[in-house]
């Protein structure tokens, strides 16, 4: 039977933990090594860039998990689905879907929270949204805070007390530029640190980019690159907003490309009001995805990028449905 989940969510079996030690166990015998990224401080925004960091996937040459997410065209979000209504394409050839799992797990998520001069009359509402997607957090999550405006700081480590990040967040106050870049590289190289194979970051922001010292590139390689799902809420002036940057009006561009290549997505808030009830939706979207393992046909461990696409077999009587997964990975190098 299908469900059609609007609001709220329940707990399941389980039995998703098993399917994840059977990767670890997979891992290894594998003996996959995957680098980390590493964290780089700079001085001068021209420097050149570091060599293309490499972050924790769990991929080996036995087993890949793909996080994916189905809704209906009223973007309501659609469980109940088999093994057999899902197709799993790498670089367009067909993969065996030789595990399947519908049910919840432990979430490692980093918090990155926009503090600049501009989120002033935001900041109430946007304290709000991450209470509301608190009240959605299984006992074993861990959390952690990075907040930004003209720099990045990691405000709050790895918590499972969700009670120390509302205080923080109680206390913030708005002032500076935007430098959305970094806190993206920070929350990332702090994400190395996760304890749960699930991991995910909420993003919180009005604006685009203005005071970074990494790149879009870059960020855009690392994101691509990593075992991480991003889910951004803007909070965006209308287009006719008295002095917005040029940065500011590409600001809606540059999240939705960094969430969707995470599997994640973006969504946009024309009115505050709305900002805890969306993000109690991206709660409930992380609680009811669908993990599908398969072992890639493609055994070279040449750490070359393989482009993953997820197909649906529709159901009988539904609705076209529509899945969001992750795009690719990189596969193991020597």
């Amino acid at each position: 039977m299908l469900f059609l989940v609007k609001k709220g969510w329940q707990a399941m079996l389980p039995s998703y933990l098993k399917l994840l030690i059977r990767g670890a166990i997979g891992i290894c015998l594998a003996t996959a090594v995957w680098g980390q990224a590493n964290l780089e401080v700079r001085s001068k925004p021209g420097e050149k860039a570091e060599s293309r960091p490499k972050t924790d996937i769990r991929v080996d040459s036995t087993l890949v998990l793909i996080p994916v997410t189905v809704t209906d065209p009223l973007n309501r979000f659609v469980t109940g689905l088999e093994r057999e209504n899902f197709k799993v394409f790498e670089d367009k050839s067909p993969q065996e879907i030789s595990q399947f799992s519908s049910e919840d797990a432990p979430l490692s998520v980093g918090v990155v929270f926009d503090c600049s001069g501009s989120m002033g009359h935001k900041l109430d509402k946007s304290r709000q949204a991450v209470a509301q997607f608190f009240k959605l957090a299984n006992p074993d999550d861990e959390f952690f805070l990075v907040q930004f405006n003209d720099s990045a700081n990691l405000i709050q480590p790895f918590t499972r007390n969700l009670e120390e990040i509302q205080n923080h967040l109680a206390f913030t106050q708005s002032k500076g530029r935007t430098a959305l870049l970094d806190a993206v590289y920070l929350a990332l190289h702090e994400m190395k640190k996760a304890r749960n194979p699930r991991k995910a970051l909420l993003l919180i922001s009005d604006g685009g980019d203005n005071s970074s010292r990494y790149t879009e590139p870059e960020i855009k390689n690392l994101v691509k690159e990593a075992d991480v799902q991003i889910y951004a809420i803007g909070i965006y002036e209308g287009s006719s907003g008295r002095g917005r940057t040029p940065e500011e009006m590409s600001g809606p561009a540059l999240l939705t490309e960094i969430a969707e290549q995470t599997g994640g997505r973006q969504y946009q808030v024309d009115n505050l009001n709305e900002l805890p009830d969306v993000a109690a939706k991206i709660g409930v979207e992380l609680r009811n995805q669908y993990i599908l393992g398969y072992s890639p046909k493609n055994i070279a461990r040449d750490g070359k990028y393989r482009k993953v696409q997820v197909k649906l077999v529709q159901p009988h009587g539904m609705p076209v449905l529509r899945p969001f997964w992750k795009q690719g990975y990189y596969a193991p190098q020597q």
